[in-house]
């Protein structure tokens, strides 16, 4: 299979650094040419789920603005210009939580929108999560940090309390790595 090519492209709205709108000219592969394809750029971001060497998993009761009512959510948060994925994990867990790790894995990245962009997703699982600080987040939302069981995080999963599609994704490609699926 072949992959689609960009031709042109110009920006339609910028919110810059969270939004940019582009529309895109794109040839197909049989040689069809879509002269005003919708390209959607935002910040990559990293997903960290950190497991405790007592088998609790870090997590967070908040709300978020797209989200009706509270849901749960991991640790996470953008990338920095020039950041590396893993180091923009490992800086998050400690400001959001005041947690370091003892071992890092890659869960995988991610397109966001396989049509449209959106970013990229990367996901970590933090094992060995021990408190290194005080917790220094500049988060909007209100936050009540939860130490979960993999019951509880299951439970959780089937009864949709992660409200952000990301976010139980995560928690359970983390499940599976742990074979707690």
């Amino acid at each position: 299979m072949e992959a689609w090519k960009t031709l042109d492209r110009r920006v339609v709205l910028s919110h810059s650094p969270y939004l940019v709108v582009e529309e895109h000219t794109v040839a197909l592969p049989d040689g069809t040419v879509i002269a005003d394809w919708p390209w959607v750029i935002t910040p990559d971001y990293v997903i960290v789920i950190a497991v405790t060497d007592a088998d609790r998993f870090l997590c967070f009761r908040q709300t978020k603005y797209a989200a009706a009512g509270t849901t749960l959510a991991p640790v996470g948060g953008y990338l920095e210009p020039g950041e590396e994925p893993l180091a923009a994990a490992q800086r998050e867990l400690l400001e959001e939580t005041g947690f370091t790790a003892r071992s890092w894995t890659s869960l995988g990245h991610y397109a966001v929108d396989g049509n449209r962009g959106a970013g990229t997703a990367y996901l970590f699982l933090a094992q060995g999560a021990r408190r290194a600080a005080e917790r220094d987040a500049d988060d909007l939302e209100e936050q009540e940090m939860l130490f979960l069981s993999r019951d509880e995080v299951r439970a959780a999963l089937q009864a949709g309390e992660f409200k952000v599609l990301p976010w139980p994704a995560a928690f359970a490609l983390a499940l599976l790595r742990l074979g707690g699926c």
